[in-house]
């Protein structure tokens, strides 16, 4: 048995180019695989009990239908589940909510990362506190009763606004930074105020983050069933405050074909929606890298 020789190091052998050459190449394959098992199972299970009768959907499995009858389905769900109506009560909140959520957002986000001040820092650290810090429910609620705003759209508006402003400061206020100081000068310099310095300079840069914003905001909006439920319920129908109503009526009661199918319905303007942003977040990136 032989002994190093004082001061040797052992070496240990890198992988042969072969080996590189076969995990590069597999690395692809295993990454589609788990995407598949992450998102794609839990889509076909939903597709296809949509797509059962009501006797092969008691117990959801992945299993395919005997028979696909995916559109009567859907078709049964849109005239005796009240959709449309739940379709414009949740639009009807969704849409202002989202466009002053990020509205106000992007403006307290310019602020507070344009002027440094301590006072600037603390007010930053409690806007974006309320991403930890759960809202009180009760509290709300009472308020809302307060203002007189209790069980209607512009309480909910509100709501949601209060809710997720401080998502939206989080992600504005790092993109601000990023924007050449030159560019704001330079409006200010051929005489333009504050309010037209923002909405032609400052936001025409922040749309690939705000498009990302969006996709968030729109998805904690559309499928909140909590707050709704305590500040508009029996008021105002939302899609998955509708499900959760006629789900808990009878209506749908062991009918996970009818469940499932409405859960198409519900997500289909967000599938919309995201494919609409993803878009604009790869122009605006890309636009970015070339300018």
């Amino acid at each position: 048995m032989t002994v190093p020789a004082f001061g040797s190091t052992a070496r240990r052998r890198a992988p042969s180019p072969v080996r590189r050459g076969l995990a590069a190449r597999l690395r692809p394959f295993a990454v589609v695989a788990l995407v598949v098992s992450v998102m794609g199972v839990p889509l076909w299970l939903v597709v296809v009990t949509a797509a059962k009768s009501q006797g092969e959907a008691l117990s959801p499995n992945l299993s395919p239908p005997s028979r696909w009858q995916l559109w009567e389905n859907l078709a049964q769900v849109w005239q005796q589940g009240e959709v449309p109506m739940a379709f414009l009560g949740s639009l009807l909140v969704v849409a202002p909510s989202v466009l002053l959520v990020l509205t106000f957002g992007s403006m307290a986000s310019w602020i507070l990362a344009r002027r440094a001040s301590r006072l600037n820092a603390v007010l930053y650290a409690l806007a974006i506190s309320g991403i930890v810090l759960p809202p009180a429910v009760v509290t709300i609620v009472l308020l809302l009763r307060q203002l007189g705003l209790a069980g209607s759209p512009v309480g909910m508006i509100g709501v949601y606004v209060g809710i997720y402003l401080s998502t939206v400061i989080f992600f504005v206020t790092g993109f601000v930074r990023t924007v050449p100081l030159s560019l704001e000068e330079a409006a200010r310099m051929d005489g333009a105020g504050p309010v037209r310095v923002f909405f032609s300079v400052i936001l025409p840069l922040l749309r690939p983050v705000l498009a990302t914003a969006t996709i968030l905001i729109c998805l904690y909006v559309w499928n909140d069933v909590f707050y709704a439920f305590f500040v508009v319920g029996g008021r105002l129908d939302t899609l998955p405050l509708n499900l959760f109503q006629v789900a808990n009526a009878g209506l749908y009661l062991n009918n996970w074909h009818l469940i499932f199918a409405y859960i198409i319905l519900m997500s289909l303007p967000l599938l919309i929606v995201f494919a609409i942003a993803q878009r604009r977040i790869i122009s605006g990136i890309t636009g970015g890298a070339v300018k």
